[in-house]
């Protein structure tokens, strides 16, 4: 786990001060790696890498990057390769492996299988790999966005590094892209490559980028195909997920530093803690973040519950209001752009309490889009299956969940009848996509803050449609509801919770790990059949039927595990509300083109309790502050 960056000339011309610049591209991401750094140049100059090193793996020198091989190829690497012993057997005759490191593995790989060496890595990663034989660069990202890789082409020159805050000085401003904003004002996240930040972009997930000879391809090596196997058995699946899930805790441990888990009180991070326990005697430090002023918004009972039941050792933090405004401006600085709901403040909390402890921490993100946990999706399925019932296709095998199974299930929506309300008030029985649009549309009660004239709306609507008609999860074009559903939050949703994850462990020191994310049970998942996977019309059903037998009874039928919910609504009206209008009464905040201050003020308090409203306006505006308003903390950073 580490920061990487590097620039390139695409002609193959000297960079001018290519050691300053690569230095300042390695300074500004020296949160991400406190154990150690590199900075290298080649000879010609055309190339040069920079890396930020945390030791988790081969805490030895022979470790350290940019790693150079004896075939001609550099390499600055972010992640873990978490099959790098598999590798090492595997290549053995074939590569001289010099290192104990899972980096080293990268290089064999690459010498073995050329650009697919990435189908053979199984982990999170980003890396550049400089091949001066070649003279080529290949630009890499996990199949499912764990670790970041941000690029922008400028001119003649390529730069790119784990944070977008490092590519900033070498931009020739730093301005708004509207159809970003668009899509952050819309999902209140990216939903394409662009970044909020104009010039700048990700590498996708599961995608990898070529430049040679002047020219960059980009190709999508990885997707999730959904090709359900109807001889599937309840027994013979729940079997393989606990094969599956234990192989991949395992691996997970793999680690030469101490590791914890983070522990919430819901069953993802549960499952992960006592199985992490399970194989690792030692494995007994968990963390976990409460809000004691507001009993409800505190889940340290919950939490409490597992750590006994396992003999875990649970850290906790009590988080206030005042560690909002001490922590907010260092949150929006490391996460480069606002972002998803506010769990990034708590996350950074814990992540804050789980440094002083250990330097791996294992979490449970990606288990409610892998086993659809996520109320929407029964919200959008009831109306599918009311459409049905009035089409009268019922019975034609459309519809794996039947109503007498989803009716009596349907209190887990009695938090959700406001947005029932505003759902079924327009559009009913629309096509799948618009509907599920609607579901994630995070603007809709944003008329009056936002300026829409100056905004393209119909862009976000057309980037949600390309993910939502993917056609390499689904290549018969077709695809049940709940697949296309959780497809799409598995795609375009969930990596803006894992750069929360990434982040806010990052700007600590530490490394975050996700064992649901190993993309052997994410593949096995995608051929499990809906009727057992949502057995019974209950969400997440597969999974809490599997682990009922080790997870405590409370924390499997519990109903109303809220996601890290933070009691902003209610800090807003008192201990915030001084904060809150002088972050939207600056000169600078009243002269933005896309907001409205005055109109976000008089509607502030208007969002429900768990609103994304007023957390999307705020971090918005202290986003501008922090990076636009300040852009001459950058200017002056690169001179040729």
């Amino acid at each position: 786990m580490c920061g990487m960056a590097g620039i390139l000339n695409l002609l193959g011309e000297p960079i001018p001060s290519i050691e300053h610049k690569v230095n300042v591209l390695g300074e500004l991401i020296k949160h991400r790696g406190p154990d150690g750094e590199g900075r290298w140049a080649n000879a010609s100059n055309e190339v040069g890498l920079a890396h930020q090193r945390l030791t988790i793996i081969d805490l030895s020198d022979m470790g350290a990057q940019p790693m150079h091989a004896q075939n001609g190829t550099s390499l600055t690497f972010n992640g873990e390769i978490y099959n790098y012993i598999e590798l090492r057997e595997q290549l053995s005759n074939k590569w001289g492996f010099q290192t104990n490191s899972d980096t080293e593995c990268i290089f064999a790989a690459y010498e073995q299988w050329g650009d697919q060496c990435v189908d053979h890595l199984r982990g999170m990663f980003a890396f550049a790999l400089w091949d001066e034989k070649k003279k080529k660069l290949l630009l890499a990202r996990d199949r499912f966005g764990i670790k970041p890789l941000y690029y922008a082409l400028l001119g003649e020159q390529l730069v790119f590094a784990s944070e977008i805050k490092a590519l900033l000085p070498f931009l020739p401003a730093i301005t708004t892209n509207p159809l970003a904003l668009t899509e952050y004002i819309t999902f209140q996240q990216p939903m394409t490559d662009l970044t909020m930040f104009d010039g700048v972009r990700q590498l996708m997930p599961g995608h990898i980028m070529s430049v040679q000879n002047g020219n960059s391809k980009i190709h999508k090596y990885w997707d999730v195909v959904f090709d359900h196997d109807d001889s599937m058995t309840l027994d013979s699946c729940q079997q393989r997920i606990r094969e599956l899930m234990s192989d991949s805790i395992n691996v997970h441990l793999r680690a030469d530093v101490p590791i914890g888990s983070y522990l919430s009180g819901g069953i993802d991070s549960s499952l992960v803690a006592m199985m992490a326990k399970q194989q690792d005697s030692q494995n007994t430090q968990t963390f976990h973040g409460k809000f004691t002023c507001h009993p409800g918004y505190d889940e340290s009972h919950f939490a409490q519950m597992v750590a006994d039941q396992s003999d875990l050792q649970m850290h906790s933090i009590d988080i206030s209001s005042a560690d909002f405004i001490q922590n907010i401006d260092k949150i929006i600085y490391h996460l480069d752009h606002p972002i998803a709901g506010p769990g990034s403040f708590p996350q950074y909390m814990v992540s804050q309490l789980a440094s002083k402890h250990v330097k791996v921490v294992l979490g449970g993100q990606g288990g409610d889009e892998i086993f659809g946990g996520y109320a929407r999706y029964m919200v959008g399925y009831l109306e599918r299956l009311l459409l049905g019932a009035l089409d009268g296709e019922l019975n034609t095998g459309k519809f794996p969940i039947s109503f007498g199974d989803i009716v009596p299930n349907l209190t887990v929506l009695k938090e959700y009848k406001p947005l029932m309300g505003q759902f079924f008030a327009k559009g009913l029985f629309e096509d799948l996509p618009s509907r599920y649009f609607r579901l994630v549309d995070r603007s809709t009660d944003m008329q009056d803050e936002v300026d829409w004239g100056v905004l393209d709306k119909g862009h976000a609507r057309n980037a949600f449609d390309e993910a939502f008609h993917s056609q390499t999860a689904f290549p018969d074009g077709q695809g049940q509801d709940f697949d296309r559903m959780t497809h799409f939050d598995f795609k375009r949703l969930l990596p803006a919770l894992l750069q929360i994850e990434d982040r806010m462990s990052m700007a600590h020191g530490i490394e975050s790990r996700v064992p649901f994310l190993d993309h052997n049970l994410v593949e096995f998942m995608a051929t499990v059949p809906n009727k057992i996977k949502f057995e019974g019309g209950k969400l997440k059903q597969l999974l809490k039927s599997t682990y009922k037998d080790i997870l405590p009874k409370p924390i499997v039928e519990r109903r109303d595990k809220m996601g890290f919910p933070v009691p902003l609504k209610e800090w807003y009206q008192s201990d915030l509300s001084d904060f809150v209008q002088d972050t939207f009464r600056t000169e600078a905040a009243r002269s933005r083109p896309f907001m409205r201050s005055d109109h976000i003020l008089a509607n502030f308090d208007q969002g429900g309790q768990f609103s994304r409203k007023t957390w999307g306006l705020l971090s918005l505006e202290l986003w501008f502050q922090k990076f636009h308003d300040q852009q001459s903390k950058y200017k002056n950073l690169v001179k040729d």
